[in-house]
């Protein structure tokens, strides 16, 4: 079989780039198909994750980023101008190619990649949420904007095969559709190393952005390092993006005792969760938190908010980590004292997470997407 993934650019150390290598090695490895990713915006830039043999890579240059900076009619403009060389450049690879099946990761051309007529059939994968588009509550034109876009997005999923989302959650917000199914990503043990306990450490890990809200974490410590049981303990967080001079800049108000670090990505970070105690993550959203089955694997408790989607899926509160409500600082740093303060519970609930690996194993959600992609070309 013969497979596209369309994806924006594969130079970010992000869980959707991860996940997406991830799959096509397995089905490489495992089922002998032919797979090849088409980026739009790789600008030549070498990828963050080592491609896995085999696995055929290949950008159309678009670059849609190049207009980035320009005022809201001129990325209008300049994104519509790309859409149609995108749309030419990627129907012509399609009908040379003749995959059987062509994935969309949900980028530029989820809008008219239904519309192509090369014979393969069409998978939309949404690895963010149903509000993704409405994330930062913007006001006037762009928010009317985002609104409008929300909505189409409701018709859109509808023209494709198949609709792929990640959680039960993100699966009733959606509503009735019927070509929608749920697979979640795999959870991947990334570390052999033996969890630590006693190890005086909190990790938490993602882009340095608004949506990881590592801003609201810092808050949090800040409260957990007036206790007196967190005295020894620091908090990592490993990542880059466009906010990583003001979360270098709130780290630094909170003074050195605070013992705040904040480290560039690295591509093992399995060593890293073995040297932790525990993860916390404040993300205002996700589609999928990867990062926390991850570490859950390796053995760590998780606090996280409650944000939509993924964690009421994943954690049973005060069994394999902490749930608590969406935006609450003070709770999120209770969350984190309370495991602080108990290293027998650190540990019970190490047990627990490690269980992760049952329900997301990587053979069972391996086997889900080639269930879909049977049913597809059989039709």
């Amino acid at each position: 079989m013969k497979l596209v993934y369309c994806f924006a650019s594969m130079y970010n150390p992000g869980g959707m780039e991860r996940a997406l290598l991830n799959k096509a090695r397995w089905l490489s490895v495992h089922k002998g198909w032919e797979i090849t990713i088409v980026t739009t915006d790789q600008k030549g830039r070498p990828t963050f994750f080592r491609v896995p043999d085999g696995i055929r890579m290949l950008d159309l240059g678009i670059n849609y980023t190049d207009d980035a900076d320009k005022s809201l009619i001129g990325k209008s403009l300049g994104y519509l101008k790309r859409r149609r060389l995108h749309r030419r450049k990627l129907t012509e690879f399609l009908n040379g190619y003749k995959p059987d099946i062509t994935i969309s990761l949900f980028p530029a051309e989820s809008s008219f990649i239904p519309g192509i007529k090369d014979g393969s059939k069409k998978v939309l994968e949404l690895h963010f949420n149903r509000f993704f588009r409405q994330q930062y509550g913007r006001k006037g034109l762009t928010g009317l904007i985002d609104r409008l876009r929300s909505k189409a997005d409701e018709r859109l999923v509808r023209r494709f095969d198949s609709f792929v989302v990640l959680t039960e959650e993100d699966r009733g917000y959606w509503g009735d559709v019927p070509v929608m199914t749920v697979i979640p990503n795999a959870a991947m043990k990334l570390s052999s190393a033996d969890y630590d306990s006693t190890s005086r450490r909190v990790i938490a890990v993602g882009r340095l952005d608004r949506q990881k809200a590592f801003d609201r974490l810092i808050k949090a410590w800040s409260i957990v390092k007036k206790s007196p049981e967190s005295a020894g303990w620091t908090l990592e967080i490993f990542g880059q993006g466009e906010d990583e001079a003001k979360l270098h800049s709130l780290a630094e108000e909170q003074g050195k005792d605070a013992g705040i670090f904040i480290n560039p990505p690295v591509k093992e970070i399995g060593k890293e969760y073995a040297r932790s105690s525990f993860l916390v993550m404040s993300s205002r959203y996700e589609g999928f938190p990867m990062v926390m089955v991850e570490a859950m694997a390796c053995g760590l408790p998780v606090v996280s908010f409650d944000f939509k989607c993924g964690p009421k899926d994943i954690i049973r509160d005060g069994e394999n980590g902490l749930l608590v409500p969406e935006g609450d600082i003070e709770a999120l740093a209770q969350g984190m004292k309370t495991l602080i303060a108990d290293e027998g519970k650190r540990d019970s609930m190490s047990l627990e997470a490690r269980k992760v690996i049952e329900t997301y194993a990587e053979e069972k959600v391996m086997a889900r997407w080639v269930d879909l992609f049977g049913s597809l070309t059989k039709k």
